[in-house]
């Protein structure tokens, strides 16, 4: 999430647990062994039920966010196993610490070797990162000035590596929320109501893989996007103007292509749809070049 200080990124990643499936018996056995280890888990506690939510500061070593030390302990990314990462001001954090984080982005475990053991922790989290647009943090914000220059911002923008925001599957802007939506008394739309149709999305994907061995979208393979992900003529034109001309990677391609899918199940279309496809290209922001 890209905006100005006080735009919400921060609320609207805490909302984030609230709307996610609650955890199976055998999440909630996984994510207490990895408490239990680190020695977190709080005495009174038997079980952990609810969704991790880890919010590291931006001075976090590389050890303390995927883990290390010369008895290997688990990091934040396994500590938001099942649940959410939240990482605030993502260009603040040193880049060596950001880039240990492809592998668990990747394959969903961290590997740590030492001399006397390998160990292996399990890190299946949903990344959230927030960002200013630039080092001030009012470009393109209507209610104050910004005074940075280009250079500037993509210095600041630059911090985050090509390849680690290739691996975001969404990148959206932010913007200030204007008076009178503050000042609006209009019912929103509750966290409970949108949780309902996450579950009923997560159904479908279940069954859709019941006899493959992943559970979700974001689990989906080469073999399974083909499989899953089949594109009209229609489709393929839009890929082909989005890829041609916005210069995506071929791992933008296929996780635009999940994204997509996932936007049809939260719809209930069976098949993948145009309007699916340009709404997840519209969820590539660094990718269409509007903040560098």
């Amino acid at each position: 999430m890209i905006g100005p200080p006080g735009s919400g990124k921060t609320m609207l990643a805490k909302r984030i647990p609230s709307i996610l499936p609650p955890m199976s018996f055998e999440e909630g056995l996984e994510t207490t062994r990895i408490h239990s280890v680190t020695g977190l888990l709080p005495s009174e506690t038997g079980i952990i039920d609810t969704r991790p939510f880890r919010a590291p500061h931006h001075t976090i070593s590389d050890a303390g966010l995927v883990g290390g030390g010369s008895v290997p302990r688990p990091g934040e990314v396994s500590m938001a196993h099942n649940g959410v990462l939240f990482l605030d001001e993502l260009p603040e954090f040193p880049r060596n610490v950001l880039e240990v984080m492809r592998q668990p982005l990747e394959e969903r475990r961290v590997t740590i070797a030492r001399a006397q053991m390998t160990l292996t922790f399990p890190a299946s989290f949903i990344l959230v990162a927030a960002s200013n647009p630039c080092p001030c943090g009012f470009a393109n914000d209507f209610r104050r000035e910004c005074f940075c220059t280009p250079p500037q911002i993509q210095r600041y923008m630059s911090k985050i590596s090509g390849p680690l925001m290739d691996r975001i599957d969404i990148q959206i802007d932010v913007p200030a929320v204007p008076y009178k939506e503050l000042s609006n008394t209009r019912a929103a739309e509750s966290s409970e109501t949108i949780r309902t149709r996450v579950i009923a999305a997560r159904s479908v994907q279940f069954r859709r893989f019941y006899d493959e061995h992943i559970y979700t979208n974001a689990q989906m393979g080469p073999r399974h996007i083909r499989k899953h992900c089949v594109l009209t003529a229609e489709c393929e034109k839009i890929m082909e103007n989005a890829v041609t001309k916005l210069g995506f990677s071929a791992r933008g391609y296929d996780r635009i292509l999940k994204v997509s899918r996932t936007i049809a199940d939260l719809a209930g279309d069976d098949d993948l749809a145009p309007k699916h496809l340009s709404e997840a290209v519209q969820y590539r922001t660094l990718d269409r070049n509007l903040w560098v």
